[in-house]
C-alpha cells in the first residue's frame, strides 16, 4: 500500500511540475522546429529536447538540493545571486515571457482570421488583454489554479490528438532543411531549446514542488529531493514526448504550407487542415485563455519577488510589469522572438552552468572558488556571442572566442571547464556568500 501511494504520489507531483513547464507558449517552438528542419527533424529534435527538457528537470533537482535561486546563485556571490535573480524574473516576466504571451493569443485569436492586420488592432488588443491580466492578477490564485487544471489537459489532448492524426494521415514529403539546419541540426535544436525558457522558469519552481511534496507529510529533505527527482523524470517523459509529436507534426507540415513564419501559423495551419475553420476557432478560445491565465501567474511571481526585495507594493508592481508586457507586446511575436535569442544566448549558458553546479553542491563545498570562476568564465564568452549574433563584433576578441569547438554555438563549453579547472585550482578561501548570505531581505 506505502508503495502504491508512494507511486501515486510521485505521478501527482510529476504531473504538476508538467503543467507547470508547459505553458502555450511551448506549443509554438516544436512544430516550427520540425517545420524548418524537415528531414533533420530527429537530430534537431534531440537537441531540443537536451535544453529544453533534460536541463529544466535537472535545474527543478538542483534547486531541491540548494533550497531556492538565491542560495543557489549565492554559491557564485551574493551580488551576483542578486543579478541573476533579477534578470531571469525579468525574463520571466515583462521582458520576454509576459508580452509573448499576449502576442501568441493574438497570432490564434487575430492574425489567423484576418488578412490584413493594422497597429492599432494590435495595440486595442494588448490593451485589452493586459487590462483584463491586470484585474485577474489583484486575486488570482483560485482561478489560475481552476482554469490551468481544466485548459492546460485540454490543451495538451487537443494538440497530441492532432498531431498524431497528422503524422498518420498526412503522407510524409521528403524536404530539405533550412539554412539553419542544413549542416548543424543538433546544434539549432539546442538553441531553440532556449526559447522555452523552462531552465530558468526551473529555478523559480522550489516553493511550489516543495510545499506539495511536504504536503503529503514528507519533512525530510533528503526524501523531498528524492521524490522531486522521480516526478522530474516523469514530467520530462511527457515533455519529450510531447515535442516528439509536435515536432513531427510540424514536418509534415513542410511540404503543404510555405511561408511559415512562427510556430503559430504552422498549428494554425494544421488545425484548420484536419479540422477545418471550427477548429481553428475553437484553438484560438483555448488559446486567449490558456495565455491570459500563463500572463497572470507570471505577473503575480514576478510582483511578489521585487516586492520583496524592494520598498514598492505587489501592486505597484504588477502595474508596471503590466503595462511594460503591453508595451512590448505591440512588437509581435516574431519581433518578441528576434529580440529573445541574443537575450538568451547570454543568459542561458550561465543557468545551465549553475544547475549542474547545484548538482554537486556538495563536492564543491571545499572549492567554492569553482563557482565564480566557471560562471564568469561561461558569462563572459556567451555575451560576446550573443553580442554577434546582433552584429556586434569586438575587434580581436569575438573571432577568437567564437573559434572555440565544437562550434560558436557552443563555444561557451571549453571557457567553462577552464573556469572549473582554474576555480578548482586557486587557493581556496572562505566563500563571500554562503546559501544563508544570499537571502534578500524582504
Amino acid at each position: 500500500m506505502k508503495r502504491q501511494n508512494s507511486f501515486i504520489m510521485t505521478c501527482t507531483i510529476g504531473l504538476l511540475l508538467f503543467s507547470m513547464f508547459f505553458g502555450s507558449g511551448n506549443l509554438i517552438f516544436p512544430p516550427y522546429l520540425g517545420y524548418e528542419a524537415a528531414d533533420m527533424t530527429l537530430p534537431a529534435l534531440l537537441g531540443f529536447i537536451v535544453t529544453a527538457v533534460v536541463f529544466p528537470v535537472l535545474g527543478v533537482i538542483a534547486i531541491a538540493k540548494n533550497n531556492d535561486l538565491l542560495s543557489l546563485a549565492g554559491h557564485a556571490g551574493r551580488k551576483f545571486a542578486l543579478v541573476f535573480s533579477i534578470i531571469v524574473f525579468l525574463a520571466l516576466g515583462p521582458g520576454l515571457a509576459i508580452p509573448r504571451n499576449a502576442a501568441v493569443s493574438f497570432e490564434m485569436a487575430v492574425v489567423s482570421f484576418r488578412e490584413e492586420i493594422t497597429i492599432g488592432v494590435r495595440i486595442a488588443y494588448s490593451v485589452i488583454f493586459f487590462v483584463v491580466s491586470w484585474l485577474l492578477s489583484v486575486h488570482a490564485e483560485k482561478l489560475v489554479d481552476w482554469l490551468g487544471k481544466i485548459l492546460a489537459p485540454v490543451l495538451l489532448v487537443l494538440m497530441v490528438v492532432l498531431s498524431i492524426y497528422c503524422i498518420v494521415k498526412i503522407p510524409s514529403v521528403s524536404m530539405e532543411p533550412s539554412s539553419l539546419y542544413a549542416e548543424h541540426a543538433g546544434i539549432q535544436g539546442f538553441l531553440d531549446g532556449y526559447n522555452t525558457m523552462d531552465t530558468l522558469a526551473a529555478l523559480n519552481f522550489d516553493n511550489i514542488i516543495a510545499i506539495n511534496v511536504m504536503g503529503k507529510g514528507i519533512m525530510d529533505k533528503n526524501q523531498v529531493v528524492r521524490y522531486t527527482m522521480k516526478s522530474g523524470v516523469i514530467a520530462g517523459i511527457l515533455l519529450a514526448l510531447v515535442y516528439a509529436v509536435l515536432a513531427y507534426a510540424g514536418k509534415t507540415c513542410a511540404g503543404l504550407y510555405e511561408g511559415a513564419e512562427n510556430g503559430a501559423s504552422v498549428l494554425a495551419f494544421l488545425v484548420e487542415h484536419v479540422l477545418g475553420r471550427s477548429g481553428v476557432i475553437l484553438l484560438a478560445v483555448i488559446y486567449v485563455l490558456s495565455c491570459l491565465t500563463t500572463c497572470v501567474g507570471l505577473l503575480c511571481s514576478c510582483a511578489e519577488f521585487f516586492a520583496s526585495i524592494t520598498r514598492l507594493s505587489y501592486k505597484a508592481w504588477i502595474t508596471l510589469f503590466a503595462i511594460a508586457g503591453c508595451v512590448f507586446s505591440v512588437a509581435g511575436l516574431n519581433g518578441l522572438l528576434k529580440f529573445s535569442v541574443p537575450f538568451l544566448n547570454a543568459i542561458y549558458p550561465a543557468a545551465m552552468v549553475l544547475v549542474m553546479l547545484g548538482l554537486f553542491s556538495h563536492w564543491l563545498e571545499k572549492h567554492p572558488l569553482v563557482w565564480p570562476s566557471a560562471i564568469f568564465c561561461t558569462g563572459i564568452v556567451s555575451c560576446v556571442h550573443a553580442l554577434a549574433s546582433c552584429n556586434v563584433v569586438i575587434p580581436g576578441v569575438t573571432k577568437f572566442l567564437l573559434s572555440f569547438p565544437p562550434a560558436k554555438e557552443l563555444c561557451w563549453l571549453l571557457p567553462c571547464i577552464f573556469g572549473i579547472i582554474i576555480g578548482r585550482l586557486l587557493p581556496q578561501r572562505k566563500c563571500s556568500a554562503g546559501k544563508d548570505d544570499a537571502r534578500i531581505p524582504a
